[in-house]
């Protein structure tokens, strides 16, 4: 038996043999002579298109089979006929390289760039841009590219790429095991939307996976919820794992049949769970399990992987399918929120000393205006009334990320009237949005007060307020002591600005990872805050821990809380209140 462990990213417990992902070799890139460079570009041009048409294909299989997932697949036809990559590998074609060389240089440029961002969903986007050149080689190498599996079998790999992950026969697949990847990487994003539990980021699985050479009998255990990746386990491993895949079939059974529950105290205060989606291909889960809207709508997506930002038609078009899904729920819709650390091509923004305190999120907006009026447009247009017969859409909402005081509002606003008016003269059809803010830097909490009544909302986002409070860079795991958002000082601004909301009477909701977090979010409604929204794999645990307690004992739990020294004593102290 060899155990590993990795980073978990897709629920669930699956073992049965394993298989590591072999794929046709593609040939290395070779010299050319200067004379033959434009014939090269012209052939190059051909590959790049015969790619972009099969990635196509891909997208609408899937969506014909009723996966959301085919976006994925159109933004790789759009990369691969991206003029930025083309004009890199016409460049290193006419330097002397053939088509199969160029595209790969181009490609490796890019995907090196993405790598080095201190972002993880944008560095995971160097796996999709090395994946469509490599679809490009193959068009020009002339071979098909496939994956067969010829009975139930778990994957094992140093990463997938998406369209190799997309086109392993689902029937026949029964987990995935990845050397390198991320839980934002596209091949965990597909083996959640296709129930296949995965672990990521798993060192050594390789070298483990060669001395094992899948010999006959060999077995392989993923468990998507912890990490573990165990290779033949024995007896007593084998229980305990068991053990673990049966209770993950029963929460995930428990999380559906209980999805309908409210998520009410014992004494009657009712708190609100919504979901935080990154596409709108995430909504089905989320209402299947029980998020009664969106409290948080991350935009970037539509924002990435692309030459030119989208247009305002592909804005309101997602926005649109998220409200019709949530209807007649809420879905807050969050402005972009780029900046230093989340480079994009067409948006250049110079190097800075440190991006999370610098020019992002709505301070691009002296700059680029039309950027925020377009997407505050395509929310307005969301909101529009349904056709006659059509089912109501729930209350639409915007809110401003990085916002530090009463005047980052007042662009907002005069944003917001720029939008409604343009749309108006335009007569083009629209509803009205709620307008809010996200209190993330400190700074917006302690004068909440001065600028609250100017909104219909306010957001926590306890994620950047916890590093910027605690000066504690989320991403440098030495500081993993200050990562608890259950620190007194955390709880004190979240009492200021819950106190300065109902003064103003204003909504204020949670939309950071503190919202899913049960022991967190009892202190959160002790503290004031009844509308908490987290990832939908956490609303089952929250909605639980919530019918378990009186209100009056959080309130209780959660003053005595302001005067503990450290956050591992509140921790304790909410912790003892969870259901057992």
């Amino acid at each position: 038996m060899r155990t590993l462990r990795g980073v978990p990213a897709s629920t669930g417990v699956a073992r049965g043999p394993w298989v590591r992902l072999a794929t046709v070799a593609l040939p290395a890139g070779g010299r050319i002579a200067a004379d033959q460079a434009e014939a090269e570009i012209v052939r190059l041009d051909e590959a790049r298109a015969a790619a972009a048409a099969e990635l196509e294909n891909l997208a609408a299989d899937l969506s014909a089979a009723g996966a959301d997932e085919g976006e994925i697949f159109d933004a790789q036809a759009a990369m691969a006929m991206d003029p930025s990559l083309s004009d890199a590998a016409a460049d290193a074609i006419r330097g002397g390289n053939d088509a199969i060389g160029a595209v790969r240089l181009a490609a490796g440029a890019v995907a090196a760039q993405l790598r080095a961002l201190d972002n993880e969903l944008l560095a995971a986007r160097a796996t999709d841009v090395l994946d469509v050149a490599e679809r490009i080689v193959a068009r020009l190498a002339g071979i098909e590219r496939s994956v067969a599996l010829d009975r139930p079998s778990i994957v094992v790999a140093e990463d997938i790429p998406p369209s190799l992950a997309a086109g392993l026969p689902r029937d026949r697949l029964l987990g995935l095991a990845l050397e390198s990847g991320s839980s934002t990487s596209h091949a965990a994003i597909l083996a959640r939307a296709f129930g296949i539990p995965a672990v990521v980021a798993v060192g050594g699985l390789l070298g483990a996976a060669a001395a094992l050479d899948g010999g006959a009998g060999s077995e392989l255990v993923v468990d998507g919820d912890s990490g573990e990746v165990v290779f033949d386990p024995d007896a007593e491993a084998s229980v305990r794992l068991e053990g673990r895949r049966a209770a993950a079939a029963s929460a995930a059974e428990r999380a559906l049949a209980e999805a309908d529950l409210p998520a009410v105290t014992r004494d009657g205060l009712e708190v609100t769970l919504l979901a935080n989606i990154g596409t709108p291909a995430e909504a089905e889960r989320a209402v299947a399990l029980g998020a009664r809207g969106v409290g948080l709508f991350r935009t970037e997506f539509l924002f990435v992987e692309r030459s030119s930002p989208p247009s305002e038609d592909e804005q309101a078009a997602a926005n649109r399918a998220v409200v019709e899904a949530f209807a007649p729920g809420p879905v807050t819709i969050r402005l972009l929120d780029v900046g230093g650390d989340k480079p994009i091509p067409y948006l250049p923004i110079p190097p800075e000393a440190n991006p999370f305190l610098g020019v992002r999120a709505l301070r691009l907006a002296p700059d680029r205006p039309e950027l925020f009026v377009t997407q505050l447009r395509a929310a307005m247009r969301a909101a529009a009334p349904p056709p006659a017969g059509a089912p109501p859409v729930g209350r639409v909402k915007v809110m401003a990320p990085m916002v530090a005081d009463a005047s980052d509002v007042a662009v907002l606003l005069r944003l917001s009237e720029t939008a409604r008016r343009s749309l108006a003269d335009e007569r083009v059809a629209h509803g009205e949005v709620d307008l809010g803010v996200m209190l993330e830097i400190p700074s917006a909490v302690l004068v909440a007060g001065t600028f609250l009544r100017e909104l219909r909302f306010a957001s926590l986002g306890t994620n950047d307020l916890l590093q910027y409070t605690l000066a504690a860079d989320r991403g440098n795991a030495a500081l993993e002591r200050y990562r608890d958002p259950l620190h007194p000082a955390m709880l004190r601004l979240i009492a200021s600005a819950a106190a300065d909301a109902a003064t103003c009477g204003v909504e204020l909701s949670v939309c950071g990872e503190m919202g899913g977090d049960p022991a967190a979010a009892l202190a959160l409604v002790g503290l004031g805050v009844h509308v908490l929204s987290m990832a939908d794999s956490s609303l089952a645990p929250v909605r639980r821990a919530i019918r378990a307690v009186d209100a009056g004992t959080l309130r209780e739990a959660a003053q005595a809380a302001l005067g503990d020294v450290s956050a591992a004593q509140v921790r304790a102290r909410f912790e003892a209140l969870l259901p057992g």
